[in-house]
């Protein structure tokens, strides 16, 4: 009994469904004209809220092409800062070099390393090598050191200049006189860069694109985030001042941000230090007490391979380390 009670409610169920939607499917026309009817009415009835939606429909279309636009020209200026040219590399570092300083310093740095490294071990060959590291890899850690320090200075210095730019604003300043203020009193790097970006106006380019050509010179997410406010502004309108103040504040919470990575990590990256520095120092105490004893390293060929072995070690060992201390933020 109870069986077919409960497959009468089903069949009840599953006819009232079908009802339903067979009633859904010849109403539904009638009842989006009624929609429609109803939309036009109230567009005829108010048209300042049509010109109003025109209005915002022809804003947000603005604002997409604006973003389509400057989606293609990230991608090309990532595709240039990643492997940035060597005089490219050299305005980052803040260095007014040309390429032949830059080999004059190179080979320089060469013959010092060569001149060192035969004079500790003696042996030509060993002293070739030392030569070719320092033309080939010294001058190009001092230039990515030069960059880092300046990049790290422009980042501290770019919050408090945003928000120059915004009291600027809010008095009543134009964007071009608030950036000129910028490059007066503020201090470098950010000076410099904003004193290039006032002479690109000068020679007619538009504020927007000489604001995004500030990330090739300071290739940092915080330079890049500030160009594109401004190019976004300049083609879409918008409140400028609100919209710099949001990005200063944005700008000040990644700087404390990135200050709780590093207090966070330090213990991390001292204990890699600390590993990293043992070999050198075990090896610097030996020398002092017994010259003879670790001059064999360098003094005979044995010595020499196991030297070449170690160093290979010790470099993969701290490249390692330092991946595992090296935190994106």
């Amino acid at each position: 009994m109870f069986g077919l009670g409960l497959t009468t409610l089903a069949l009840i169920g599953l006819a009232m469904l079908s009802a339903g939607g067979v009633a859904y499917a010849l109403l539904f026309d009638r009842v989006e004209d009624e929609r429609n009817t109803e939309k036009r009415l109230a567009r005829l009835l108010d048209p300042g809220k049509v010109v109003e939606e025109r209005a915002t429909a022809g804003r947000k279309r603005s604002v997409q092409d604006a973003f389509k636009e400057f989606e293609a020209k990230q991608a090309a200026r990532d595709k240039r800062t990643r492997t940035p040219p060597l005089a490219l590399r050299l305005t980052q570092a803040g260095l007014d070099w040309n390429r032949r300083t830059y080999l004059m310093f190179s080979l320089g740095l060469a013959l010092a390393a060569a001149l060192l490294v035969f004079v500790i071990s003696g042996n030509p060959l060993v002293a070739v090598g030392g030569g070719i590291i320092g033309f080939l890899g010294l001058p190009s850690w001092i230039v990515d050191k030069l960059r880092a320090r300046r990049q790290k200075a422009f980042l501290e210095e770019l919050p408090t200049a945003v928000d120059l730019i915004v009291r600027g604003i809010r008095s009543g300043l134009p964007l071009g006189d608030c950036l000129r203020m910028v490059a007066s009193e503020t201090k470098d790097p950010v000076k410099g860069e904003f004193r290039q970006i006032i002479e690109a106006q000068h020679l007619g380019m538009p504020v927007g694109d000489a604001c995004m050509k500030l990330f090739e010179r300071m290739p940092v997410q915080e330079a890049n985030f500030f160009g594109i406010v401004i190019a976004i502004q300049q083609k879409a309108g918008g409140n400028l001042s609100e919209a710099l103040g949001n990005l200063s504040k944005v700008l000040r919470d990644r700087k404390r941000m990135k200050a709780k990575i590093t207090a966070m990590s330090m213990e991390a990256k001292s204990s890699a230090a600390i590993i990293g520095s043992l070999p050198i120092v075990v090896a610097g105490l030996v020398y002092l007490t017994s010259p003879s004893y670790i001059m064999l390293l360098f003094r005979t060929t044995a010595g020499n391979v196991i030297v070449v072995g170690g160093l290979i070690y010790m470099a993969i060992g701290i490249m390692v380390m330092k991946k595992m201390i090296d935190f994106d933020f």
